[in-house]
């Protein structure tokens, strides 16, 4: 099993043939993949997005950005490179692989795709596809100021820790929700984003029981 404060992996291909054994497979229908989250009561048809969940091989960690405070909507928050889904766009890869460039100037050859989390649904209306993808040593993120304040990585030891999570208790448009906040010693990672972060943990973990 993964311990906190442990390097969870031992190398790219080590990292890459684990997240494949717990993740749904590129190929796997969207909408067969399982959803989990809160929608508004008035939305009927969610909005498709998608995040790239971008994974460093050495020293694994999950690559994050804190969106600029200057923005009308999210600002100052903490979230994973990503966006609506475009027309032009062919897939949720083809989003999330566009989003990441756009926003934190991740090369999208300098990422390798993996599989899939579960879908998260938003109180904003969005349901989100979250891409995993495996991030090159070479990649070197370079942030669009307009929307990006900067970016930051969290442990993947951390992210496995069932400990490093809470639960909080929000109010938004006059229902109360519960949400996951992920303990960070500098930034608050809370609601989808801690969310997908649990998922991605819980997988880990569950198959490290299994295997134990």
């Amino acid at each position: 099993m993964i311990e906190p404060g442990r390097d969870p992996g031992s190398g790219s291909s080590d990292l890459n043939s684990r997240l494949r054994r717990v993740l749904a497979p590129l190929d796997q229908t969207i909408s067969s993949l399982p959803v989990d989250g809160y929608l508004p009561e008035q939305v009927d048809r969610p909005r498709p997005a998608a995040v790239l969940v971008g994974i460093t091989a050495d020293e694994p960690s999950v690559l994050l950005t804190l969106r600029s405070s200057r923005l009308a909507r999210h600002a100052g928050q903490v979230a994973f490179p990503g966006g609506v889904r475009e027309a032009h766009d062919h897939s949720v890869v083809d989003t999330a692989l566009r989003e990441a460039q756009e926003e934190a100037g991740i090369d999208p050859g300098g990422v390798t795709p993996v599989g899939y989390l579960s879908r998260y649904d938003t109180i904003t209306g969005y349901r989100m596809t979250a891409v995993v993808g495996l991030l090159s040593e070479k990649v070197r993120p370079v942030p669009d100021r307009v929307e990006v304040e900067s970016v930051f990585t969290v442990p993947l030891a951390d992210v496995v820790d069932a400990d490093a999570y809470q639960v909080d208790r929000v109010r938004f448009a006059g229902r109360s929700f519960e949400i996951l906040t992920l303990v960070h010693a500098e930034h608050r990672i809370w609601g989808a984003t801690a969310a997908l972060l649990f998922d991605l943990g819980r997988r880990l973990r569950d198959t490290a029981s299994e295997s134990s």
